[in-house]
């Protein structure tokens, strides 16, 4: 007898081990922890501020919102290790509000979009991430990647000649030193040493300061004073809804490249709940709000090997000490070293692998198009939500295409020519089901006519509509038909439909 394994429970199949009270006992995993939180505040500050300047907004503010949704995300979200924070996603979708509308409504677009997180969490939104196809996913981390890079470009125009060669020199760093070491995070590694040339030296270049005050105190609750009314509803609307969206859409990505990494399952409806409540939590203190980070998540769970909530907790709080202990050395950080982190960060974004002539070789060109579609959209219209929207769409359609030419019909006669025999074979929907009523020899056929579906499932109206359209016609020449072989769903569906559609009598 063949023994039967039972299934885990749900508590156990989302149990991910170490917990936190096994780290808390165990010095090792402590330590372990304890570094990787530290190696991850290190990354998170030039990136913070960076996404700052992408969003409009002072660099306090992305400061702001990395500290307290890290914090919130280490209690709330559903995938333990993982890094939220503010990220350049959330920056290209929002800037428009700081630029157009001011703060308050900036704040008052980031508090809806984490309401309407919680919304779609609660609509099961998660559950619709295994609607997304790989060729999408790649295009939406491919747009993004651009999208980093181009908003780098304002600050390489129209500054002191010496940006050049500083950016240059940051870029070597950050592709050298992780051949040397991996232990200090290499942006960190690029940012003192451009600071110190620029001080030692005395250099005119544009820095962290000309940007904005950084934070000197701990953030405060900020209340949006702005009118609470259709008008202002409509104004950030469409952003908060396109906010909400793709920081869902980049959250649930990185959980499920978490689990892949790790070998566990995690809570993803839990998780789409938890950015929603960080999210709130963000704007009510004044940030700018965010979503999972790839890059940090990474470094914290495969470079660090940090498995705990306790590493992204701590990554909050050493944040947070970070920049109000050494806020005046944050501030002397030469621009050009954040734009040689930001051109990494998109490089390191890109999937390179995905436009290899080898690759693009061997894919299907529908899915190679479907890639370039979410790419084009999320360019052109800066809008991460509206490409990966677009490419769905077209995965849709392209998918219908090609299922639609699976069908196909057979005819035979049979010995006394006094029968007509019709085998369909493939799978019925709108689109393969339309051009159904044209593979049959109305005219042609005998007076007895059997069409054989047992090779075929009926998915929709459309193709029962269709086989009221093919007996009518058959009747309108005198003939009798018979379809058989439907499974017992199909012929429930057909018999339930069959006559009461209008298209065939």
């Amino acid at each position: 007898m063949t023994a039967v394994t039972p299934t885990r429970d749900s508590a156990s199949r989302y149990r991910i081990e170490p917990t936190v009270m096994q780290a808390l006992r165990s010095p090792r995993l402590l330590t372990r922890e304890v570094l990787a939180g530290l190696v991850v505040a290190l990354a998170l500050i030039p990136e913070a501020i960076a996404f700052s300047i992408i969003a409009g907004v002072d660099p306090r503010v992305g400061l702001f919102s990395s500290f307290i949704m890290a914090v919130a995300i280490a209690f709330l979200g559903g995938r333990p290790a993982m890094i939220t924070a503010a990220t350049g996603a959330i920056a290209l979708v929002i800037a428009p509000v700081a630029r157009e509308y001011g703060m308050d409504y900036f704040i008052a677009t980031v508090l809806l979009g984490g309401l309407i997180q919680i919304v779609l969490a609660l609509l099961g939104v998660a559950k619709l991430m295994r609607f997304i196809p790989r060729s999408v996913m790649v295009g939406f981390v491919n747009a993004l990647a651009i999208l980093i890079f181009t908003s780098q470009l304002p600050q390489l125009f129209d500054v002191p000649w010496l940006v050049y060669p500083l950016v240059a020199v940051g870029l070597l760093v950050m592709f050298l030193m992780p051949r040397i070491t991996k232990v200090v995070p290499a942006p960190l590694v690029a940012i003192v040493l451009l600071t110190a040339a620029v001080v030692v030296f005395a250099w005119n270049v544009p820095n962290v300061g000309d940007q904005g005050e950084l934070p000197q105190s701990l953030p405060e609750l900020f209340i949006p004073n702005v009118p609470l009314n259709l008008e202002t509803l409509q104004i950030i609307a469409p952003y908060a809804l396109a906010m909400a969206v793709v920081g869902l859409l980049e959250s649930l990505m990185t959980a499920k490249l978490v689990d892949d990494i790790t070998d566990t399952h995690s809570r993803k409806t839990r998780e789409a709940l938890g950015q929603g409540a960080a999210n709130i939590l963000s704007g009510a203190f004044g940030g700018m709000g965010g979503c999972a980070m790839i890059g940090q998540t990474m470094i914290n769970v495969k470079a660090s090997g940090a498995r705990t909530r306790i590493s992204t907790f701590l990554a909050g709080v050493f944040l947070l000490v970070l920049i109000l202990a050494l806020g005046e050395v944050v501030a002397i950080i030469p621009m050009a070293a954040l734009v040689a982190v930001m051109v990494v960060v998109s490089i390191a974004t890109f999937d390179w692998h995905s436009i290899r002539w080898g690759t693009l070789k061997r894919m299907p060109k529908s899915e190679t198009a479907v890639m370039l579609i979410t790419v084009i959209a999320t360019v052109w219209t800066h809008n991460l939500a509206v490409g990966v929207i677009l490419g769905v769409i077209a995965a849709m359609i392209m998918f219908a295409r090609r299922v639609a030419h699976f069908v196909s019909v057979t005819r035979t006669i049979s010995d006394d020519t006094a029968t007509a025999y019709y085998s369909v074979d493939g799978e019925l929907f709108f689109a393969s089901s339309n051009d159904l009523t044209t593979q049959f020899e109305y005219a042609d056929d005998p007076d007895t006519v059997v069409i054989d579906m047992s090779r075929s499932h009926v998915w929709d109206a459309s193709t029962v509509a269709a086989l009221d359209a093919i007996v009518t016609k058959y009747e309108n020449h005198g003939k009798n038909v018979t379809i058989q072989g439907l499974n017992d769903t199909a012929a429930a569906f057909h018999g339930r439909l069959t006559g009461n559609l209008g298209a065939g009598h």
